[in-house]
């Protein structure tokens, strides 16, 4: 096993089998996205309460579930990064950081889509809300201080730093809802126990969930490509690729 996990880190070995599921992860996300926006956008029956306006959450929830999974990703790559100094984490830490931010980012304004109807207004300074801000903030955190270092490895170690207690917000964004009064509503299906919702309904958010998910992952293959590249610019292997 762990032969199989020091190959995998390798940087040329992780590229060339990058380079051999990329089309596969892009294909798998695209149809999943494809079946769960066009199922739940068009085909889901209208909620009994929501009516039409449920149906952000073909968008919403994946992006916000996403949100979440990559910013722990993100920090358990930081730990790695730490711990082993391996580099392949490193370019995992700071790739991941800009496709989180963009989920987050999109989880925020479809939220506050949703709310406006709901609630009565696009923002309240409700515990999910502002925990899921905070999120966005350490998203930026990561990127900007990947940005303020001249040395690739010491920037990797600063982000991991910062990442690795940022993580706490994680759970504190997940459990909000049930740990303090909250406008937002509890979760509907990503939780134990049967979800709350129809199956004509789940289904397509489990498709889009999916896809988003391969969409995050194909993004974040591609800049650890170009990380590695960068960084292994000098060697022998990236001048026999190129």
């Amino acid at each position: 096993m762990w032969t199989w996990f020091h190959r995998l880190a390798s940087p040329p070995h992780f590229y060339r089998l990058a380079e051999r599921w990329l089309p596969w992860v892009g294909v798998a996300a695209a149809g999943l996205l494809a079946w769960g926006w066009i199922g739940g956008l068009v085909f889901a029956p209208p909620d009994y309460q929501q009516k039409d306006a449920f149906r952000i959450i073909y968008v919403h929830v994946p992006t916000a579930a996403a949100s979440l999974s990559l910013y722990t990703m993100m920090a358990v790559a930081g730990a790695v990064a730490l711990i082993w100094r391996m580099k392949l984490a490193e370019c995992v830490l700071v790739a991941t950081a800009p496709v989180g931010a963009g989920m987050t980012v999109v989880a925020l304004i479809t939220g506050m889509l949703w709310g406006k109807p709901m609630w009565g207004t696009y923002w309240v300074w409700d515990a999910r809300l502002t925990s899921e801000l905070v999120l966005l903030f350490l998203y930026l955190g990561v990127i900007g201080l990947q940005q303020a270092f001249e040395d690739a490895r010491a920037a990797a170690r600063a982000c991991a730093l910062l990442a690795i207690v940022g993580v706490v917000n994680v759970p504190i964004v997940k459990y909000s809802v049930e740990w303090w009064n909250s406008l937002h509503q509890t979760s509907t299906i990503l939780k134990l126990g049967k979800p709350t919702i129809t199956a004509d309904m789940a289904v397509p958010l489990y498709a889009a969930l999916a896809g988003t998910f391969l969409l995050c992952a194909y993004a974040i293959l591609r800049r650890v490509q170009n990380e590695l590249l960068w960084r292994e610019r000098r060697t022998g292997w990236v001048a026999e690729l190129l």
